[in-house]
């Protein structure tokens, strides 16, 4: 067996295994933002860039009450989005996108979030973390969704050595598919994303009570 394909079997195993365990911590694999419709997700998401989750919570709280529809936000400005969301920062430019988004929608979808990764990456503001975050959440598609977390703990356990998020997001799809979990690849995420914030931390990895420094490379290295 060539050395690829074998280490693509052994990480496929790995990656199972992983899968696995998160699904026994994380049974729900519950979106850490707090939405109630597809715009609000969006929406959220959009602020998540560059700010924790927590925060994002607490600003859409407030955003949601005066601007919970794409309907309502057309009728807003830049500036009236801005005064809300600045705590999460980059302001200006998150607020532009938002407004930007808003009048994309309804003009080229009648408001509804299209439900492909081609049409969602022509709304302002979306790149690839988004569009696989409304793909796996609201149409239930496998979806790889590499943020922060996904990018530490799969390049820590050593399941991939890329360092963009869309060579991960590749490295990825092989694994999953080859393990034949790429239908749950969504709820993966959520779960990593779990996992990460309360056990694989960037700075401090409570690896003394992690189920998988068995198989993890970082483990393996520093213990």
């Amino acid at each position: 067996m060539p050395k690829s394909t074998a280490n693509l079997v052994r990480n496929a195993r790995r990656c199972n295994l992983l899968n696995q365990t998160l699904l026994t911590l994380y049974p729900s694999a519950e979106c850490a933002l707090t939405y109630e419709t597809p715009w609000q997700l969006l929406v959220a998401s959009r602020l998540s860039a560059q700010c924790t989750d927590k925060r994002v919570n607490i600003v859409t709280q407030e955003l949601f009450k005066f601007y919970p529809t794409i309907e309502s936000t057309l009728q807003s400005t830049k500036e009236d989005i801005e005064k809300i969301i600045r705590p999460c920062g980059l302001g200006n430019t998150k607020a532009r996108d938002i407004v930007a988004a808003a009048h994309y929608l309804s003009e080229h979808h009648a408001g509804i979030i299209p439900d492909t990764m081609t049409e969602l990456l022509k709304i302002p503001g979306v790149g690839r973390k988004i569009a696989n975050l409304l793909l796996g959440d609201l149409f239930h598609k496998p979806a790889i969704v590499v943020d922060t977390h996904f990018m530490r703990i799969t390049r820590r356990v050593g399941l991939t050595k890329s360092t963009t998020p869309i060579a991960i997001e590749r490295d990825m799809e092989k694994l999953f598919k080859k393990a034949g979990i790429y239908e749950e690849s969504s709820d993966f995420c959520h779960r990593i994303v779990w996992f990460g914030r309360d056990v694989c931390d960037a700075r401090n990895p409570k690896c003394e009570i992690c189920l998988l420094n068995e198989t993890c490379e970082y483990y393996k290295e520093n213990k």
